[in-house]
């Protein structure tokens, strides 16, 4: 049952993450991917200030700060390099 919530958040998080990014427009599989791996990515960065969330709401806040990071953090490596 944990595993449906997992997904579920990830989803969310996923497609929250690529509004406020101003994405292209993902599919559903690519915000379910970006939404769990901004899930563990923001697990961690929150763990390093000592916050666990202990609620659905904020699981969801985490893994959207997680998604948002990530999906910067992929725009500046796959930034196209203007060459003179």
């Amino acid at each position: 049952m944990y595993f449906l919530w997992y997904l579920l958040i990830g989803l969310a998080a996923g497609w929250i993450a690529n509004l406020i990014v101003k994405g292209n427009g993902s599919s559903l599989v690519v915000n379910l991917i970006v939404g769990l791996i901004g899930g563990v990515l923001g697990g961690w960065i929150f763990s390093l200030f000592g916050w666990s969330p202990d609620s659905m709401l904020g699981s969801l806040v985490t893994a959207v700060i997680g998604a948002v990071v990530l999906l910067w953090i992929v725009a500046m490596v796959t930034r196209k390099r203007v060459t003179k």
